[in-house]
Order: structure tokens, then C-alpha cells, then sequence
């Protein structure tokens, strides 16, 4: 154990820092991390418009269509944020105006992805003749665009501005107008870049990007066992490694988990059960299944702590169930340690896999639903299981089941740590 612990150390953490750290994969990360305000608000929306009381949905029946609107313009065009804020993030480290950079590369994603469509006739009451944009052209099934379009704007402002291919103002004039001349260059150069790509080669850059990369969804993020197992094995594993396993895989995860929990969003406001949703594994499900109380499910850990024989285990524990209660587990991970600490390290990755197999089974045989809504990460899990499922009391018992299973396969573990603990004390 220790000398696989050293080959941890010395192989896989120090390349697993340095691509946490890469510039491109930290603005993916941050871009996709600002729209996050945008989908809980939005899933906010899809929850009051299917509120399972049939007084208060017969009171909203006239209202949907209304308060569809504010689900549209955050979860329905995600990626267009994502563009701004994946370009601005890169610019911030380039030390660029991040203004700039971020509109020009909703720039060249809307050339990329959102072609206009020209509608001639009017048609009374439904259209009127003129140019539209399908907005499902934005939605996070055009996540990868946003991505490549993001990075790739930035990489195109910075060589112009590296090159002095610019147009330089006097001194004394208002930094807001330099930069929009000095970004004259190399606007005219991204307009036609990727209009070029689009509509003289006809390629769409957002179709192919997602045949590419889509069968690395069904590993990892999907509905597949075998790849939400994996999911799980990663983050749990870089956590008791000191990492933050979900921090670690977000630039590969994250774009998927985003498309994932939209798609179901969308899917489930049209009118589909959330028995029947596309994606089972999403992070919603991993949040509130499987981290009670954290990544680990390490609040069954913090009860066993309260009830400690050891003193400082104790102490621990009851200074941790608060944060624990709402999912914020990292005093108990490197207080106890977990941490480079296979006592505590096996329960912690052992747990999930558990109660992972067992909600995904409820979900596939249909007693659980899926994941049909995005609440913030601080939502105790019982509240936010049922929720997101579409107010599913069986969702709701799974969560309790889970704690239950987690306390069980803690036990073993915690009793040889405590008894450790109490020889030292």
C-alpha cells in the first residue's frame, strides 16, 4: 500500500496538477463554472412550472407559456454564455481586455453555430417574414463550440496584439476606445475566419465536434454503469489523494455534465416523464445519490465521528455536521485525514460505488426518476433529491437509504481509525 501510494504521488498527482493548471483547461473550466447562477435559476423555473399540486398547476396553466421564457434565455442558450465566459477567463490570463475577447468570441460562436434562417411569407399569428435564429443552435448541445471558438478567439486577438498588428491610438486616449481599434484587426480577421469555416467550406464545426467526442459521454457521463462507476472511482480516488477529484476531471466532465442536466431540463419541460430522460448520470445524480454530505458520502462518517470514544474524533465530528449537512465535507477530509489515509480512503471510495450501483438500478427499473432540475450543491440531499426528480418520494427514500448504506460500510473502517486515535490520545 504505501509503495502504491508513493507511485501516486511521485507518477499521477503531479501530472494531474499540471493539467488542472493548464491555462486553456482552467478557462474552460471558469467559463463553464459562470453560467452555473444561470441554470439553478433557470431550473428554478422548469420546478415552478410543474409543481405536482393541481390547484397551483391549474392556477399557472395560464402562465407556462410565460414562465417558459426565463428557462429559454439561460438553460436554452447556456453555450452562448459559455463562449463569453470561457474567452474572458483566457484573456484574464493573457492579461487582455477580457471585454473584447469575450464579444468577440460570441462572435465567432454565433457565426459558428447559429446559421440565420430567412423566413419570406408571413404567416398570420405565428410569424412574421424575416431573419431567425433557432435558438436550440445555443443550447449546450453546442457546448464544444463554445469551447473551441472561445480558446480559439483569444489565441487569434493575442498573436495580432503579439505581432503589433494593431491600429495604435495617441496617448490620452480613454483606454475603452484603444481597445476597440486595437481589436479592429483582428475582429475583421475572426469574422472572416470563421465565416469562412461555416459557410464557404461548409463545415459546422459544432456537428462534428459532438460525433467526435460524443461516445466519450457514454463512458463517462451517460447511461452506462461501467462509465458512471469510472466517474466515481476518479473523483473519489483523486480526493483521497488531497485533489479535488471534480476539479480535476471538470475540463473533461463538466462540458458533458452541463449538456447532460440541460438536455434533461429541456426534455422534461416539452413534456417528457422524468422516468424517461436521456441521461441517468448525470451530476445532479452523483450530488445527491451518492455525496451525502460531500463527495465520499462522508456525512454517515461525521454522525460515527460524533459518537466517537476518541476525543478529538468527536470534537471533529460535531464541528463538521453542520458544513456536512450542507454538502461542504472538506474539514472532515483533511481534518480526520481521509487524505492519504487508506483506513478512511476505502470507505470513502468503496461507499459511492455502492449506493452508485444501487441508484442506478432503481433508476433503470424505473422506481427513481432522473434528474429533471439543478438546485445549488449546498441543498441538503433529501430536499434536493426530491426536487430534481420531480418530487419523487421514492428518490427521497433512496437518499436515507444511501446515508444508511454509507454508515454501514463506514463502521469497520471507523472503529480500527478510532482505535488507533485512542492509543494516541
Amino acid at each position: 500500500m504505501d509503495n502504491f501510494i508513493n507511485f501516486l504521488n511521485v507518477k499521477i498527482v503531479p501530472v494531474a496538477n499540471k493539467m488542472g493548471a493548464q491555462r486553456h483547461m482552467m478557462a474552460i473550466r471558469k467559463g463553464i463554472i459562470s453560467t452555473l447562477p444561470l441554470t439553478i435559476v433557470g431550473s428554478f423555473f422548469t420546478i415552478i412550472n410543474n409543481i405536482p399540486i393541481e390547484a397551483v398547476a391549474k392556477m399557472l396553466e395560464p402562465y407556462k407559456d410565460i414562465l417558459d421564457i426565463p428557462f429559454r434565455y439561460t438553460v436554452g442558450i447556456l453555450a452562448l454564455y459559455a463562449a463569453f465566459g470561457i474567452a474572458s477567463s483566457l484573456a484574464d490570463y493573457y492579461k487582455l481586455d477580457k471585454l473584447t475577447n469575450g464579444t468577440l468570441a460570441v462572435l465567432a460562436f454565433l457565426i459558428s453555430a447559429a446559421a440565420p434562417i430567412q423566413v419570406t411569407d408571413n404567416v398570420k399569428g405565428v410569424i412574421d417574414a424575416g431573419r431567425y435564429i433557432n435558438i436550440a443552435n445555443l443550447s449546450a448541445s453546442s457546448l464544444f463550440a463554445s469551447i473551441v471558438t472561445g480558446l480559439l478567439t483569444v489565441e487569434i486577438y493575442r498573436f495580432f496584439k503579439e505581432k503589433n498588428i494593431t491600429i495604435k491610438m495617441p496617448a490620452g486616449v480613454p483606454p475603452e476606445v484603444s481597445n476597440s481599434f486595437v481589436a479592429l484587426f483582428p475582429a475583421a480577421f475572426i469574422l472572416l475566419f470563421f465565416w469562412f469555416i461555416r459557410y464557404v467550406l461548409n463545415f459546422n464545426i459544432s456537428t462534428f465536434l459532438t460525433t467526435i467526442l460524443m461516445p466519450l459521454k457514454g463512458v463517462l457521463v451517460g447511461n452506462s454503469l461501467f462509465g458512471g462507476l469510472l466517474t466515481i472511482l476518479l473523483i473519489t480516488g483523486f480526493w483521497t489523494l488531497g485533489i479535488h477529484g471534480a476539479a480535476i476531471l471538470a475540463p473533461i466532465t463538466r462540458p458533458f455534465w452541463e449538456m447532460s442536466i440541460a438536455q434533461n431540463m429541456g426534455e422534461f419541460t416539452n413534456g417528457t416523464s422524468a422516468h424517461q430522460l436521456s441521461t441517468i448520470f448525470t451530476e445532479q445524480f452523483l450530488q445527491w445519490f451518492l455525496w451525502i454530505g460531500g463527495a465520499g458520502g462522508t456525512l454517515a462518517l461525521v454522525v460515527l465521528f460524533m459518537f466517537s470514544k476518541s476525543a478529538y474524533l468527536k470534537d471533529l465530528g460535531k464541528l463538521s455536521f453542520l458544513p456536512g449537512l450542507f454538502n461542504i465535507n472538506e474539514p472532515i477530509i483533511f481534518g480526520a485525514p481521509i487524505v492519504m489515509n487508506p483506513i478512511l480512503g476505502i470507505p470513502f471510495i468503496l461507499g459511492p460505488l455502492v449506493t452508485g450501483t444501487l441508484s442506478y438500478v432503481l433508476t433503470i427499473t424505473g422506481v427513481v426518476p432522473m434528474m429533471m432540475a439543478r438546485l445549488p450543491f449546498t441543498v441538503p440531499s433529501p430536499l434536493g433529491a426530491f426536487v430534481s426528480t420531480d418530487w419523487s418520494i421514492p428518490a427521497l427514500i433512496l437518499v436515507f437509504v444511501n446515508f444508511l448504506i454509507d454508515l454501514a460500510i463506514y463502521y469497520p473502517f471507523f472503529k480500527v481509525f478510532e482505535k488507533q486515535q485512542l492509543e494516541k490520545e
